[in-house]
């Protein structure tokens, strides 16, 4: 087992698609259970959500980002004629949120979820004393649609890749910190792996392929929603108006669970994308196959939830790597969830257990700080060749990002 100086769920089943409306060391074949925040273990999205009660509806708010670019937010539906869905058929479908320096902080404020979207999580999970479009109404930092900020050199690009059944909106507090310094962020909801998923033609559609124990499969599935994804974005058709501001060269991905999972396989397979960030997912043998000269860095639980290929993979890594265990986190630190969960009132829906496995014993605030400052750092280091002490020693700028030596 690693040896710690001082001192994983991947993934959860959910629901069908229909119209609007565990610790130990775990293994490839196990049920996986990392729990949606606001959304039941399985089964299908039930009927609507009952109005709120007398009292106002408590509202959540995302923290500030720290940089000092305001932040433009858009929203791009993709269609890959040229692949199948390996889970329902039909060519592939992509949603994909991007957040970047804005020219200012005019504009529309954007919101949350969609309220399809907001409405399916909380009936999900039985939350009827909120109202449906509670999640629509978070309060983020980012302006709808505004022009990018002017840049002659291009600006990276990070894209991210959420859990499985998680949507990809949960990744915005660490987009808007990226892009608050000047980063260009997206983040891809993968068709029937996340949930739940507003498409344009009204569909919401749940994670039909959390029930299939395909997690290996679904990895490199993912990494060829990436290709695709880059395609789009910095190719001769580009799919965003703006998509000039991409530098093309400068390229890094971080995936949460079968996210991080995913990003080791996009390193792997994808000759554009540079450097990545596992936040708590396994490593399956199609990762462990060869060696991976490129960065790599594993944030890691402190629950004592060793996901598989972990320490398989460290001698692997020919290239910078890093491994931190955040001190007193769970699976889901470094998304929105625990945050906003907790902001609604809804922390005490969980046993304790449950909640520990999710977000350990850190304040959830806290936590998701933690993890924007190392993505942050990570991510100028490798992508701009800033000088970032924090990954010269983690724990000497936050006590709590303890180095992992595997020995």
């Amino acid at each position: 087992m690693p040896h710690v100086r001082r001192n994983a769920d991947p993934l959860p089943r959910a629901a069908r698609t229909r119209r609007r409306q565990a610790p130990s060391r775990l293994r490839t074949g196990a049920v996986l259970a990392a729990a949606l925040v606001l959304a039941s273990p399985a089964g299908a999205l039930a009927g609507p959500a009952a109005p709120p009660g007398p009292a106002e509806a408590p509202r959540a708010s995302l923290p500030a980002p720290t940089g000092e670019r305001p932040v433009g937010r858009t929203t791009l539906h993709l269609v890959d004629e040229g692949r199948e869905d390996m889970w329902v058929g039909g060519p592939r479908e992509l949603m994909a949120t991007l957040w970047y320096p804005a020219r200012s902080d005019a504009g529309r404020r954007a919101p949350y979820m969609t309220e399809a979207e907001s409405a399916a999580t909380l009936e999900a999970r039985g939350v009827t004393d909120l109202p449906a479009d509670t999640l629509h109404r978070v309060r983020t930092h980012s302006r709808l649609d505004v022009a990018p900020a002017r840049t002659g050199d291009g600006l990276p690009l990070v894209v991210l890749s959420p859990g499985a059944g998680h949507n990809r909106i949960w990744f915005s507090s660490l987009a808007e910190e990226l892009a608050s310094h000047g980063f260009v962020v997206t983040a891809v909801d993968h068709a029937h792996e996340s949930a739940p998923v507003e498409y344009p033609h009204g569909l919401v559609t749940g994670c039909a392929g959390c029930g299939s124990g395909e997690w290996a499969r679904g990895a490199v599935n993912r990494a060829g929603d990436v290709s695709f994804l880059l395609d789009r974005l910095t190719g001769p058709d580009p799919a965003w108006r703006w998509s000039h501001v991409i530098d093309a060269s400068r390229v890094g991905m971080a995936g949460h669970s079968w996210g991080g999972s995913a990003t080791a396989e996009t390193l792997r397979l994808e000759e554009r994308v540079d450097a990545g960030i596992n936040l708590d997912g396994p490593y399956y043998a199609t990762a462990l196959e060869e060696d991976l000269d490129k960065p790599l860095a594993l944030l890691g639980n402190d629950r004592g939830i060793a996901w598989e290929g972990h320490e398989e993979m460290w001698p692997r890594l020919t290239g910078w790597r890093q491994w931190i265990r955040i001190t007193g986190s769970g699976h889901s630190n470094g998304i929105d969830q625990g945050l906003v969960t907790e902001q609604l009132g809804l922390r005490d829906m969980y046993p304790a257990e449950e909640w520990r496995n999710l977000y350990g014993d850190i304040p959830v605030g806290h936590g998701l700080d933690l993890v924007r400052a190392y993505g942050l750092a990570f991510f100028d280091h490798h992508l701009r060749g800033g000088d970032q002490p924090l990954l010269e020693d983690p724990e000497d700028v936050h006590p709590e990002l303890v180095v992992v030596d595997p020995g």
